[in-house]
């Protein structure tokens, strides 16, 4: 019999799976909203339908997507492999939704890329695993013989877990000869047994009864539960008790504290005595219940003993007795109704945050999903839900109290690195009660910023004559994205010709460099472009335009255009060659106009400022000189005194650090005319040599007299040798030690500045035998008769021998002969 039962309970499991599938496949609502039905205790595992099939996703589909489940407890698993959804755990529905009608679990299935959330529902059908049951094993029951047939008794209800036709259906009673059981149904659709006596009761023939009473159920196979019916049969009381009403009804908050009252009972007897006396008890009442109230025996009065809520339990319904002393029994019924109190603040869970965002992502793009929960009911269960906070977000509801969190607008990281708002959830309770949490949502970078230069356009300003790799100038790009984006190069990308081979930029720093030296003479200015680009992909770029103007420094000489040199520099003017002239009349009187000189300096500013300055005349007081025009003018009347040929030297200075200078020579003739000029010019070109020459005489003459002023001093030192021995040093000195052409001293002995210079060369252990001039030729005299010894005519043949020739005796005293030379420049 157990094993029918069980296969009855397999095909029946069977058949509400089959049902469940087909529903599943066929049953898509709209407004992303899925629905599925199964039956309750199914193994871990069962397949509960073909949930990204009825997405829309293919299996190919789901790595890309990310299907996951999003539910306070996790009832269901989906597949990662073909997004079937199936069971996690076993599933009571009694457990789950107590004595709801209908059972369902909700809950929300994610997908990524795009982000979006889709409602799943899944109905879960009641199997009959549950089995009627009495809240007690047994029934006591007193029942006077004198009592009418038609007289009705309640037994109380029994409880089956399983709703529908699987719930409590009727009950059945023992067969005997006395009592009945009909089934009676309350208000809220309970169904409750009452015994009805059918026929008199005699105590003397039987005293008591023992019945047995059947709950059944609607399942197939049913299943009962049994309770014991034990009446006894008293004495006569012939007038029961009597409650003001057969059924109460009471509210009662749900935060009202315990030891309230929520009402009073009162019944009243007939009798009198001990059978008039009333006490007051619950019938057959769930533990819950006796948790919660508590009746005064003797006075009725129902009082709270345990704190409501409301969310748990709505209702209570409570069978109150009132039992006289004769054990006569009257029943109500006591309906507690609990009201709503807003207790509960809303919930607020983020389901899901897609952070960080790219700051491109379009106005729309979905970034979190919320779920709002309040537990309230009615206006303290109706919930508003925004966003606090400055940030380009909204908020947009979805079905089922959840919201998705969007995009306002388009996001910028350089204004903002990240976005922090708080989500608000307040009900419409009284007072409201709210609730918040906090979302972060962190932005990504996009290249979409281009380096912007500090200065559109930049000067540098550089000193000539530079040095190669000389900083000129640092350029700066700044960019505002992050990262690679952010990371500036710098190099050149134009400019004016050539302007590459005079800087060069580095990469990291944009420091521009010198490439060689620069020359303001050849490049006053020039101009570069360089470019400074990101490292995003795809890169940007901007330019700035780079101006180098080169600064002058004083490194040319001014140059003298009049009055022109005969010559190139270094080179020497033939003596012939006649030079230029001015002619001054003698009638001239101050300021004259002499001549201009013209100079020029290639460099410029202060250092091309030229000043005029006479340094050299021979009438210092004839001739002055403009400081600033070069004009050559008379500074007096010219008189007949002053020469007819003047030599003027001026010289011609710029105002650079340090200042450099050229001269410029004016010959200058005072004459009426140029035939009366002539005569003077002829002189000059023929005796153009006389200043030479009498240099020449005077060197010569000075060179004379030093040489007579040496011999002197040499005949003195000799003279005195010979009177007292040769020296010690000379003695010391063999003559084996030299040669015969060997001198003591180096064969060139030159000393002093005159532009001449002698030559003295003294054998070892001999005197100065001769001396000779070149040129002129002088004779030579002897040592002998120079220190006073023989006369000339005495002299040896030697001594007659011209200056160059060698002695004959090669012993001969004399070695080599002091000469003194002459050297004109």
């Amino acid at each position: 019999m157990a094993g029918r039962q069980r296969q009855r309970r397999r095909r029946a499991a069977g058949r509400v799976l089959l049902a469940a599938l087909l529903l599943g496949l066929c049953w898509r609502a709209a407004a992303e909203r899925l629905r599925y039905a199964i039956p309750e205790e199914l193994g871990r595992g069962s397949l509960v339908g073909p949930l990204a099939r009825d997405l829309g996703l293919s299996p190919a589909d789901l790595p890309a997507r990310r299907l996951r489940l999003s539910a306070e407890k996790q009832y269901f698993t989906v597949s990662g492999e073909n997004g079937n959804l199936y069971v996690s755990e076993r599933l009571d529905r009694e457990e789950m939704c107590g004595e709801a009608a209908s059972c369902s679990v909700s809950f929300e299935a994610l997908v990524q890329n795009p982000l979006n959330v889709f409602h799943v529902e899944v109905a879960i059908q009641d199997v009959n695993d549950n089995a009627p049951r009495f809240l007690r094993e047994s029934f006591q029951l007193e029942i006077n013989e004198l009592t009418s047939p038609g007289a009705r008794f309640a037994l109380g209800k029994a409880q089956d877990a399983d709703v529908g036709s699987n719930s409590l259906q009727g009950y059945e009673l023992e067969a005997n000869g006395y009592f009945a059981v009909e089934v009676k149904e309350s208000q809220d659709g309970s169904k409750f047994a009452e015994l009805v006596l059918r026929r008199a009761l005699d105590r003397e023939r039987e005293r008591s009864l023992q019945l047995v009473l059947t709950a059944l159920d609607g399942g197939d196979p049913p299943r009962s539960g049994t309770a014991q019916l034990c009446i006894n049969v008293t004495d006569a009381n012939d007038n029961a008790p009597v409650f003001a009403q057969d059924r109460y009804r009471a509210s009662l908050r749900e935060d009202a504290s315990p030891g309230s009252t929520v009402l009073n009972v009162s019944a009243s007897d007939a009798d009198t005595g001990t059978n008039a006396c009333i006490r007051y008890g619950f019938r057959e009442t769930p533990a819950k219940v006796l948790q919660k109230f508590a009746v005064d025996p003797e006075g009725g009065t129902i009082t709270l003993q345990d704190a409501l809520d409301f969310e748990d339990t709505r209702s209570y319904t409570l069978l109150v007795e009132a039992r006289d002393g004769g054990g006569l029994v009257a029943h109500c019924e006591v309906e507690v109704e609990v009201l709503d109190v807003n207790d509960n603040a809303p919930e607020v869970t983020l389901t899901s945050v897609s952070s960080p965002v790219p700051e491109n992502a379009p106005a729309g793009t979905v970034v979190a999903l919320v779920k709002v929960r309040d537990r309230d009911s009615g206006e303290n269960g109706e919930v508003s839900c925004k966003l606090s906070g400055e940030a380009p977000l909204s908020l947009v509801q979805s079905s089922g109290g959840s919201y998705k969190v969007v995009t306002a607008s388009a996001l910028d990281r350089e204004q903002a690195a990240e976005h922090r708002v708080t989500v608000v959830a307040r009900d419409r309770g009284r007072p409201a009660l709210s609730s918040s949490t906090a979302l972060v949502l962190e932005v990504s970078d996009v290249n979409d910023n281009a380096p912007v230069f500090e200065e559109a356009a930049y000067s540098a300003y550089v000193a000539e004559n530079n040095a190669a790799g000389a900083p000129v100038l640092r350029v700066l790009a700044r960019d505002a994205d992050a990262g690679a984006n952010g990371r500036v190069s710098y190099w050149l990308a134009g400019g004016s010709a050539d302007a590459a081979a005079y800087v060069s930029v580095e990469a990291r720093s944009g420091a521009l460099y010198a490439q060689r030296s620069f020359d303001y003479e050849q490049c006053r200015e020039f101009a570069v472009v360089v470019r400074a680009q990101d490292g995003g992909e795809p890169a940007r770029s901007s330019t700035a335009t780079v101006r180098v103007f080169v600064l002058d420094r004083n490194d040319n000489a001014p140059r003298v255009l009049w009055p022109a040199s005969g010559a190139g520099p270094g080179a020497a003017a033939p003596a012939s060659a006649l030079e230029a002239f001015e002619v001054v009349p003698r009638s001239a009187e101050a300021g004259y106009l002499v001549a201009k000189v013209v100079a020029v300096d290639a460099d410029a500013g202060r250092n091309a400022w030229l000043s005029y300055e006479l340094v050299q005349a021979a009438e210092p007081a004839l001739f002055r000189v403009g400081l600033h025009s070069g004009e050559v003018r008379t500074a007096r009347a010219v008189s007949e005194r002053d020469a007819a040929k003047q030599r003027l030297v001026a010289v011609v200075k710029d105002h650079g650090q340090p200042a450099l200078s050229a001269t410029a020579t004016l010959h200058v003739v005072l004459a009426e005319s140029l035939q009366e000029a002539l005569p003077e010019l002829s002189e000059r070109a023929a005796g153009a040599e006389s200043p030479a020459e009498l240099q020449f005489y005077l060197v010569l003459a000075l060179a004379l007299l030093s040489a007579l002023f040496l011999l002197s001093v040499a005949l003195a030192v000799l003279a005195r040798l010979r009177r007292a021995g040769p020296p010690a040093v000379l003695r010391c000195l063999g003559a084996q030690r030299f040669s015969v052409a060997g001198a003591a001293f180096p064969a060139d002995f030159c000393e002093g500045t005159l532009p001449y210079s002698y030559n003295l060369c003294v054998a070892p252990g001999h005197a100065v035998a001769e001396a000779a001039w070149l040129p002129p030729p002088l004779p030579s005299l002897p040592v002998e008769e120079l220190l006073g010894g023989e006369p000339s005519g005495k002299r040896s043949p030697s001594s007659s021998a011209g200056a160059g020739e060698p002695p004959a005796d090669p012993d001969a005293s004399q070695v080599c002969k002091p000469t003194l030379y002459r050297y004109f420049r």
